[in-house]
């Protein structure tokens, strides 16, 4: 699975971006997908996820304010962040994860970056 993130760049503090990860390969819809972001001097953190039947969960600061979706007709997760504060400043990851008896299974995209500033 190969995974791209798009749509990241510079905004200012109360504005919106939708990020979105385009999956290469098959069986999409069986992965669980996630969200991570990691800030400059800060560890990498979950930032919101949904799993293969579509259950979402989101990290307490994200909550009311980001929305991940799926589309598995086109492989693609979506991330609507809304209400942005500078603190949301931060490399956005794809993450692509699923488990089967076999092993555990995870993959990375490239990142993109998001700039919340004046």
């Amino acid at each position: 699975v190969q995974l791209v993130e798009s749509g990241g760049g510079l905004v200012q503090p109360g504005g919106s971006l939708r990020l979105s990860c385009a999956a290469s390969g098959s069986r999409f819809s069986i992965y669980a997908m996630k969200w991570y972001r990691q800030a400059p001097g800060k560890q990498r953190e979950l930032v919101a996820g949904i799993t293969s039947g579509g259950r979402t969960n989101y990290a307490d600061s994200v909550k009311g304010r980001f929305t991940i979706s799926r589309d598995n007709a086109k492989n693609t997760v979506y991330l609507q962040m809304n209400s942005l504060k500078p603190e949301d400043t931060a490399v956005y990851y794809c993450n692509a994860d699923r488990s089967d008896v076999a092993g555990r299974y995870r993959y990375w995209g490239q990142g993109t970056q998001v700039t919340v500033s004046l």
